[in-house]
């Protein structure tokens, strides 16, 4: 009997539910730093666009306790219809369901706020509801502590529950170097939210392939004056 696990993430078998990514939220995050926990989200979400992965956005009580999507997340997908609730699983919106169906995809990339209840409550009901394959990913998401991270991405393994990272993501969707309709876009995205390997990039790019250096501004450089 084959395993649909061991199938590699594809443009064409994903799709991605963004969950709760608001400030108040942000505000409890204690697993990851919040700033990292941003860079990641709007690097991932970017990697979505990239590949034309069909994406849902949820909120919850965005009026009455959780304040607004990042704005930096929107802006990766304009026009994207924001799907409002109450329940703090997103399943239990049958907007949510409806939205999932009609991507027609089983393997869900799921990233949200928090991970040990918006994103576990989902995770279950999706797989035991729905039939889906969830790929959590852990570095996109945060709990009120490392703890309740942890123990909620254990939970969700045991389940069955697949835990992956934004860049892993990123890079399995692209697959092979040879796909030049999404290089640029991809190495583009590594330099602005992959660290070091962003920085490895520009390096190989400006020192060893002698290409001009990314900055939209030019800059003089003066000569050194050595010591006397």
């Amino acid at each position: 009997m084959s395993n649909p696990k061991l199938e590699v993430l594809t443009p064409q078998n994903s799709q991605i539910i963004f969950i709760d990514h608001q400030p108040q939220m942000a505000f409890g995050v204690q697993s990851i730093d919040r700033q990292v926990l941003k860079n990641n989200t709007v690097g991932l979400a970017k990697a979505a666009r990239t590949f034309n992965i069909p994406t849902t956005i949820t909120t919850v009580e965005t009026q009455g306790f959780s304040g607004y999507t990042y704005p930096e997340l929107l802006d990766v997908f304009p026009n994207q219809p924001i799907l409002e609730r109450t329940s703090m699983n997103s399943w239990d919106d049958q907007k949510v369901r409806d939205a999932l169906a009609a991507n027609g995809r089983k393997k869900i990339v799921v990233a949200g706020l928090w991970t040990e209840v918006c994103n576990t409550t989902f995770a279950l009901c999706a797989m035991l509801e729905g039939g889906y394959e969830i790929y959590m990913v852990a570095d996109a998401s945060g709990g009120t502590s490392k703890e309740a991270h942890d123990y909620a991405m254990q939970r969700m393994i045991q389940a069955g529950v697949v835990p992956v990272t934004w860049q892993q993501v990123l890079l399995e969707w692209q697959r092979d170097w040879a796909h030049k309709d999404t290089y640029d876009a991809v190495t583009g995205i590594a330099k602005e939210h992959s660290g070091a390997y962003g920085m490895g990039i520009d390096y190989a790019y400006t020192m060893v392939h002698k290409a001009p250096q990314r900055g939209t501004t030019s800059h003089e450089t003066l000569a050194p004056v050595p010591a006397r």
